[in-house]
């Protein structure tokens, strides 16, 4: 068994797609219209038959309370694995990504999180 499928809540779809693939650089792998909404995912470029990353409408009500507490609370909504958190951590703040932590080393791990814009924090991490 393996993971085929995450999901994010974004507010905005359009928007979302545009910070996933030409700020994170992951790649658009479905756009299939469903309603007013769409089944939109994205996958790593290095791995695009890998597990897709689901850009999920926030439209439930359920869904603002909970994204509200975990940016509060400033917990990350997922985590993507990177090669260097400082290279990428560079890279992100030069295109204007804002994070909430910057790089932090604990022991073997290195974290940051950053903020996608559409209403999640997201952590990036690498393990060495």
């Amino acid at each position: 068994m393996k993971i085929h499928l995450s999901s994010v809540f974004v507010d905005d779809q359009d928007k979302a797609l545009r910070f996933y693939t030409d700020v994170l650089g992951f790649v658009k792998k479905h756009d299939v219209p469903m309603g007013d909404d769409r089944w939109l995912t994205v996958v790593s470029p290095e791995d695009p038959h890998g597990t897709e990353l689901l850009l999920e409408p926030s439209g439930h009500p359920a869904v603002q309370p909970y994204k509200m507490a975990l940016v509060e609370d400033g917990i990350p909504a997922t985590s993507f694995a990177v090669d260097d958190v400082h290279a990428e951590f560079d890279r992100l703040r030069e295109l204007g990504v804002r994070f909430t932590q910057e790089p932090l080393e604990m022991g073997p791990v290195t974290t940051a999180v950053l903020d996608d814009t559409c209403g999640n924090l997201i952590q990036i991490v690498h393990s060495g």
